[in-house]
């Protein structure tokens, strides 16, 4: 079972702890390593599926077929997935889904955007000690693995340690602690000594957060630690512009983190998007810089890879996943929601329509080669009218289908938005045409087998 004690930690953070950043830090030197928060109610739509191509698990939202989990055997006994929640009931059914792919489960308390206290969540609980108390006591009563919760300290001391017993009532193994209060925000100094008196009066590990202000090196992890008096110190920012913050031997380059991360992101065939979006958080002032800029284009994992000399092997992964059937994400249909959704006429008036399991993955296509687009010019250079598209939309999930010389095409996948059907349908077409060839499909990742 998972210890608490003399810990060094990835703190939660939105868009950062997803799995390729959480694997970097336990290479580096992490103990354990927090998911970003997750809304309860997110997950409660998601489906357990086992991924063969990339050995992982993968909680799949039944809406529009993205990725709200994903997880390995790696950090199986050393991640502690992060809930947002505000209800014990919900909390637990989420828990019980993910009970045997993850070391523990935390409760946010401690968030204080906007979007978290109108749920209820983050540090609204810490308003509703009794709710908050609830919400951790189901689950200690009813999971086989460790709880904790993540609070920010109140104005006073005592006040933060009244709160902070109460929560440990409730049968926790581990409380990490924000040392600033929930109006206070990074420019703030990190109260230290609050974080001490609680962490000198109360029975389980406590674990410091906020530091990373003054934590540069690996060392000043330890002079944190001291302060704070606690055993175990949890890292956000310092470890999100730099992760090798973990290691015992010291930082190492800035274009070393970014290569090696990049390495995982292709490996675990992380989106485009929150993989440029851990490099821009590594990059910081420097995407000012020239090769920044050029960084800022990139759409697609190969762009990125290009510029840390990894595009090869960027390309040579993304054609074996391709070949071995990956999809850029998770194929959902009418009949997979919950409850299912009877697909009614939608499919009534496919006959004579020419048909391929094709999807649209917006990072492998630029803005001058988007598939409608091409077909339009074509269109318009060989005298055609301009396709007509029909889509039809069934709760979250889209079809189209193009009418263009008297003959209809469309994907059988269904896409989570009207633009991409349309692109999807387009790519269809565009096939059909003599256009576009099965390989460049393929090398698009865009046939679903």
């Amino acid at each position: 079972m998972l210890s608490y004690e003399n810990k060094l930690v990835l703190a939660p953070m939105v868009r950062i702890g997803t799995l390729p950043m959480r694997l970097l830090a336990l290479r580096y030197g992490a103990d354990i390593v927090y998911t970003e928060e997750l809304i309860d109610w997110k997950f409660l739509r998601s489906k357990r599926r086992i991924n063969n191509i990339l050995n992982t698990v993968d909680y799949v939202d039944q809406t529009d077929g993205t990725i709200v989990f994903r997880t390995c055997t790696e950090e199986k006994d050393r991640v502690v997935l992060q809930l947002g929640t505000c209800d014990a009931e919900r909390a637990l059914k989420v828990a019980k889904l993910v009970e045997n792919d993850v070391a523990a489960i935390d409760i946010n308390m401690g968030c204080p955007k906007e979007f978290s206290i109108k749920g209820g969540m983050g540090v609204a609980l810490m308003g509703q000690p009794d709710k908050a108390w609830k919400i951790l006591n189901t689950l200690v009563t009813n999971l086989s693995i460790p709880v904790s919760c993540k609070i920010r300290i109140l104005k006073t001391p005592e006040e933060t340690l009244e709160l902070v017993n109460k929560l440990v009532s409730s049968g926790i193994k581990a409380i990490g602690i924000h040392g600033r209060t929930k109006e206070e925000r990074p420019q703030h100094a990190v109260h230290t000594d609050v974080i001490r008196y609680v962490a000198e009066r109360v029975s389980i590990p406590v674990i410091a957060n906020g530091g990373s202000k003054e934590i540069e090196k690996h060392s000043d992890i330890y002079k944190f630690k001291e302060l704070t008096g606690c055993n175990s110190v949890m890292l956000a920012r310092a470890a999100e512009w730099n992760c090798s913050i973990f290691r015992k031997e010291g930082l190492l380059p800035m274009d070393t983190v970014i290569k090696e991360y990049l390495k995982l992101a292709v490996d675990y065939d992380n989106s485009p998007s929150n993989t440029k979006y851990n490099v821009q958080n590594i990059l910081r002032e420097l995407q000012e810089t020239p090769r920044g800029r050029q960084f800022l284009e990139c759409q697609t994992l190969e762009q990125i890879c290009e510029i840390w000399d990894l595009g090869q092997y960027c390309q040579e992964k993304q054609s074996q996943y391709q070949k071995m059937g990956i999809q850029g994400r998770w194929q959902v249909t009418p009949e997979d929601l919950e409850p299912p959704h009877k697909k009614q006429k939608v499919i009534d008036d496919l006959d004579g329509v020419q048909q391929m399991k094709v999807c649209f993955i917006r990072g492998n296509f630029d803005d001058l080669n988007l598939p409608k687009a091409r077909l339009h010019a074509w269109a318009g250079k060989n005298g055609h009218d301009l396709p007509v598209y029909d889509t039809k939309q069934v709760t979250k999930l889209f079809r189209t289908i193009i009418t263009f010389n008297g003959k209809k095409y469309t994907s059988s996948f269904w896409e989570k938005n009207k633009k991409f059907a349309e692109q999807g349908a387009a790519l269809v077409c565009l096939f059909y045409l003599g256009l576009v060839t099965e390989d460049e499909l393929l090398q698009l990742g865009s046939i679903i087998k």
